[in-house]
């Protein structure tokens, strides 16, 4: 199956499926029914096995999946394997910290540069080897390096026109984490938004009295 003909809901739940397999792997579990992986992911058996129909045979009645098979399986349909370029375009505290504390590699990227505004934060490192440069320079950084995707941690009223510039580069798959909706036009445009308020905010609908 191609990836992109797969459900929006089944790609949400794929990281999921991921990151406990990959737990259970560590835990040296083997194999594991449907329903057992289900009790773990507080879903049901049926939606499990229903997601999983999507991808063709992975496991076997009576048996179940092999947990590292299917971590590999589905890892692989993650792209976690690969090696692609990505930068970073605001390097202020949220920026550094994310650049810090999130291990790219894990996940299939590397983080080749960051850019900012700053003139006292160019040429200096926001990691080991990894350089702040001119936000400037954005345009020609592109076309020398060829970077896959960009991680926006910039003000909002920043993001929308380094969105802009970024998707006109050929940058065209975006970690959002500024904070608005980005509206941008073109084909095969991926902006994955990271919404800390939203998170903060079910939280504290669930601590509302009522």
């Amino acid at each position: 199956m191609n990836k992109r003909s797969l459900p929006a809901p089944v790609i949400r739940r794929l990281p999921r499926y991921f990151r406990y397999l990959e737990q259970l792997k560590s835990e040296g579990v083997e194999r594991i029914s449907s329903g057992k992986l289900a009790e773990l992911m507080s879903s049901t058996a049926s939606q499990v096995r229903q997601d999983f129909s999507c991808f063709g045979k992975l496991g076997q009645q009576g048996y179940g999946y092999n947990v590292a098979k299917l971590a590999a399986e589905f890892g692989d349909i993650l792209g976690v394997n690969e090696k692609r370029s990505i930068i970073l375009i605001g390097a202020g505290h949220l920026g550094r910290a994310i650049a810090t504390n999130f291990d790219f590699s894990h996940y299939g990227f590397y983080l080749s540069a960051a850019f900012d505004v700053k003139p006292e934060l160019f040429e200096t490192y926001i990691v080991d080897g990894v350089a702040i440069h001119d936000i400037e320079h954005l345009e020609s950084y592109i076309e020398l390096y060829k970077p896959q995707a960009a991680v926006l941690t910039l003000t909002q009223t920043a993001a929308q026109e380094c969105a802009e510039r970024l998707v006109a580069c050929g940058v065209k798959y975006l970690w959002n984490f500024a904070n608005i909706e980005l509206k941008l036009q073109g084909p095969d445009i991926v902006v994955e938004d990271v919404r800390f308020s939203d998170s903060i905010l079910v939280m504290s609908y669930y601590m509302v009295e009522r």
